[in-house]
């Protein structure tokens, strides 16, 4: 009998909960399909990518943003790092990493809290040093570049002056 009363308690508490205590990140995708990168005009390489992005966002946003406040992401535009190198025709899944092909990734952001936008901006977000990352390259996760040069973006631009949480 007393899990469900606890279920109940439980239940009415996260409803009563305000969603203004709540930190979270909205990412949204604008016209994907033409994006820079050639992974984004094929629908099946396309909807794991963003779906991979919008997640990893959302984690370090957890880690970075204050209670009660959300981030809205808009990215505008993709090039991940690397390209497809169409005369290695043995490999034509295979992208060759480069340093003349950086990851960049262009967004417009708006940082609010209680109503009141904190801060927005559009930015292009690039790391020309990405091949010195040794910590990306070791890291055996998908979009290893990508994700630390978001990373160290989101660090800088919200998270400065706090440790992350977590």
């Amino acid at each position: 009998m007393r899990a469900p009363k606890f279920a109940v308690v439980v239940t009415l508490a996260s409803l009563l909960l305000p969603a203004a205590a709540l930190a979270g990140v909205n990412v949204r995708f604008v016209a994907p399909e033409r994006f820079a990168d050639q992974d984004f005009r094929s629908p099946y390489k396309r909807e794991p990518l963003m779906k991979e992005l919008e997640r990893f966002l959302q984690r370090v946003g957890e880690l970075y943003l204050r209670p009660g406040q959300t981030l809205r992401i808009e990215v505008l535009d993709v090039d991940l790092a690397g390209r497809y190198e169409p005369f290695n025709t043995r490999f034509n899944d295979v992208r060759v990493m480069r340093d003349v092909t950086p990851p960049r990734v262009k967004l417009r952001y708006r940082l609010e809290a209680a109503g009141r936008t904190l801060a927005s901006a559009e930015e292009t977000v690039s790391d020309l040093n990405y091949l010195m990352n040794i910590q990306a390259r070791n890291s055996g996760e998908w979009l290893p570049y990508e994700k630390a040069m978001l990373r160290d973006w989101f660090r800088r631009r919200f998270g400065e002056g706090q440790r992350p949480r977590g």
